[in-house]
């Protein structure tokens, strides 16, 4: 069964949901040393890399979460058919992982001055859905 919807012209890719036992575990009080074990539970876990992302120790550490969660978020995207155009919606909860490690790179580098990377980054956010208001995305 394919995750690529293309009966509405432009193809929409959703991601499959979250392992339960990542689910179950962010459920509980999260730090940065229990989502350290999570991330060995499972490293292509999205949404464990957003949440490295936001509680990392300094900017530069969070930059490194958010990066590793978007190129696992690439290949999990592939993985699901995606061939590097069409929507990536924010409204499939799976998706939000990516997005969120996405938006928290965008954020970052423009913390440490790549305005280059931030800009790339506010663009492919808005081309996989051009609904979504990127000032409301919570990390």
């Amino acid at each position: 069964m394919s995750n690529v919807n293309l009966t509405n012209g432009i193809p929409e890719t959703n991601l499959p949901p979250e392992s339960n036992a990542v689910l179950a575990k962010l459920e509980d009080d999260i730090n940065r040393d229990s989502l350290m074990e999570l991330v060995k539970l499972d490293p292509t876990s999205l949404i464990v890399w957003a949440h490295l992302g936001k509680n990392g120790r300094d900017t530069i550490e969070s930059y490194a979460a958010y990066r590793v969660g978007y190129h696992r978020g690439l290949d999990k995207l592939r993985k699901n058919g995606w061939r590097g155009s069409g929507f990536v919606r924010w409204a499939h909860e799976p998706n939000q992982g990516f997005i969120k490690c996405l938006n928290g790179l965008r954020l970052a580098a423009e913390e440490i001055g790549e305005l280059e990377e931030f800009q790339r980054c506010t663009d492919f956010i808005k081309q996989l859905d051009p609904e979504l208001d990127i000032d409301t995305i919570d990390i």
